[in-house]
């Protein structure tokens, strides 16, 4: 049972952040880390765990909410769950303790509540949106599972934002690239993860997909097949071996995975690729000769701005010779503030509308404006914060993307700041 809960019953079993809205009942099935225990949970399971991985989201697909002890609005569960449509509470503190196994709960997750039973909560039909049919800000959707792809592309879309490549190797690759390359099957690899980018070209064709390189961190790049084999422990893997930098010094896998662009960029020409998690410029210069030496990116080349060092040095990263940033705002609101988007415990603190993050946002948004190159943001943010989403439009950013259930909704918000801006006539 799913939907925008209204009414209460008086206690509840544990409390947590509403990650992704709606109510879901049926059995709790409490897992751990270990990927073999993922096909315990059946349709309809209320899935209860420490905090996801990216090999959990076959589970996760099965259930009909879940619950994590830790994490925020940020992290892995609460942005997958958004993009499934799955009620989620993350950040709970001990739900893998109070809750136990076989137990029937309801979980609220509009409110990030958990009741004892199968309730029948009463709810109300959310509010219609879809008043404006177009804007001229660009509404684009994160996307990562191919299975979803055809049907958000009919949806009133303009393109993919963020095409997230950690999805597609974890749920149709598997199996960590070294592994497969010390197989001998490297081109496995790369066919497997152009089937997967493929889909959405397809999808949404002639309309822009944004790919963003792969983006692993050693602690989710350890869960694939063979991964603890080559992946050092990191103590703090969110600021480790990862993007740009992880690319130019793992060369090998970087080279399978711009065969999978090759492959792709072949046969559509709406693939733009976005690279992650860039520190200076001349990372980035490195990265893009060897792309051009690969010979691809033929569509727009893109980069996030993610890390604090792009916003200040952005016009050196535009010299470098970019079409387009997408601003990363999950990852940079927790390195402006030094806040660990994964810890409940700062949950309070990790807030996109704090001053010093909004001047970030405005400083690159009107840095691009006056370069000439496109604009984006493809963070948590405007799926949760309309008043900043508005912020957004009048300061002049080319193209809004949030999840799946935030499309509809978002669209009318950016139509009405353009109707008071004057560059949108009305629509009803």
């Amino acid at each position: 049972m799913t939907g925008n809960a209204t009414t209460e019953p008086s206690t509840f079993l544990v409390k947590g952040a509403p990650a992704s809205p709606g109510i879901g009942s049926g059995t709790v099935v409490i897992i751990s880390n270990d990927p073999q225990e993922m096909n315990r949970v059946q349709k309809g399971d209320i899935l209860v765990t420490e905090m996801t991985t990216p090999d959990f989201v076959p589970a996760m697909k099965r259930a009909a909410a879940i619950i994590t002890d830790k994490g925020g609005r940020t992290c892995h569960a609460a942005i997958v769950s958004r993009e499934l449509g799955i009620p989620c509470i993350v950040g709970a503190g001990n739900a893998t303790t109070v809750l136990k196994a076989g137990q029937e709960v309801t979980v609220n997750a509009t409110e990030g509540k958990v009741y004892d039973g199968i309730l029948n909560i009463k709810t109300e039909a959310p509010r219609a949106y879809g008043k404006y049919a177009k804007t001229k800000t660009k509404l684009y959707s994160n996307l990562a599972d191919p299975e979803r792809a055809e049907e958000v592309a009919k949806m009133n879309v303009d393109g993919v934002g963020l095409l997230r490549a950690e999805f597609i190797i974890a749920h149709y690759v598997k199996e960590h690239p070294h592994h497969m390359l010390k197989e001998g099957r490297g081109a496995e690899f790369s066919r497997k993860l152009a089937e997967g980018i493929r889909t959405f070209a397809k999808a949404f064709s002639p309309r822009p997909v944004v790919y963003r390189t792969t983006d692993f961190k050693t602690n989710e790049y350890r869960s694939l097949t063979g991964g603890a084999k080559f992946e050092e422990v990191e103590e703090n893997p969110m600021i480790g071996f990862r993007g740009a930098f992880r690319h130019l010094v793992d060369k090998e896998v970087f080279d399978l995975e711009l065969d999978a662009i090759k492959m792709v960029e072949s046969e559509f020409q709406n693939l733009n690729i976005m690279i992650p998690f860039v520190r200076t410029p001349d990372e980035l210069k490195k990265v893009k000769d060897v792309l051009n030496a690969k010979g691809v990116a033929k569509g727009k080349f893109w980069i996030m701005v993610e890390v604090p060092s792009t916003v200040i040095l952005l016009d050196k990263f535009i010299d470098v010779g970019v079409d387009g940033v997408s601003i990363g705002s999950n990852d940079l609101t927790q390195l402006t503030l030094g806040v660990d988007r994964d810890n409940a415990k700062y949950a309070e603190m990790f807030d996109e509308r704090n001053e010093a993050v909004m001047w970030s946002f405005e400083r690159v948004i009107t840095t691009c404006k006056k370069r000439g190159i496109t604009v984006s943001i493809c963070g948590q943010a405007p799926s949760f914060y309309p008043d900043l989403t508005e912020k957004l439009v009048q300061w002049g950013i080319t193209s809004i993307s949030v999840s799946p259930d935030m499309i509809l909704k978002t669209r009318d918000i950016i139509g009405e700041v353009e109707k008071k801006m004057g560059i949108l006539p009305a629509q009803g």
